[in-house]
């Protein structure tokens, strides 16, 4: 029964560590400040709305921060042209949102993979976001 009781320790530790571990992996990098641009509201006005985001970049490794860093404001001019040319639409709605988040994954995995030949970057999170 003891050595049972062992086993299953050991294993669930075994386990346990190796979950750790995968998560240590990550790593993010935030850019600062918050972007800051505008969107073109619809309408026959033609009136501008502004956007507030807080964009942070997962990394597979604690090691591509340096390159991340390196490359920051390439990525910053990405995310600013993508944000900046967003539809209404796409700014308020929680799938537009999300449809403008994957556009700033692909766009800086493609410069990261031409600048470095590592696409590098895995996530591209939105912490805060903010319009008017």
């Amino acid at each position: 029964m003891k050595l049972l009781i062992t086993v299953l320790a050991s294993i669930f530790l075994w386990f346990s560590s190796v979950s750790a571990a995968s998560a240590q992996d990550v790593a993010y990098y935030g850019f600062e400040p918050d972007i800051t641009t505008n969107y073109l509201k619809e309408g026959n006005d033609y009136r501008l709305g502004f956007i507030r985001v807080a964009v942070e970049v997962m990394v597979p490794d604690p090691s591509y921060i340096s390159v991340v860093e390196h490359h920051a404001p390439l990525l910053r001019n990405a995310f600013v042209s993508i944000l900046s040319t967003a539809t209404e639409r796409q700014v308020r709605t929680m799938t537009g949102r999300d449809q403008l988040r994957l556009k700033c994954v692909e766009r800086a995995k493609e410069l990261m993979k031409q600048e470095t030949g590592n696409p590098v970057i895995r996530d591209v999170i939105f912490t805060k976001y903010l319009y008017q």
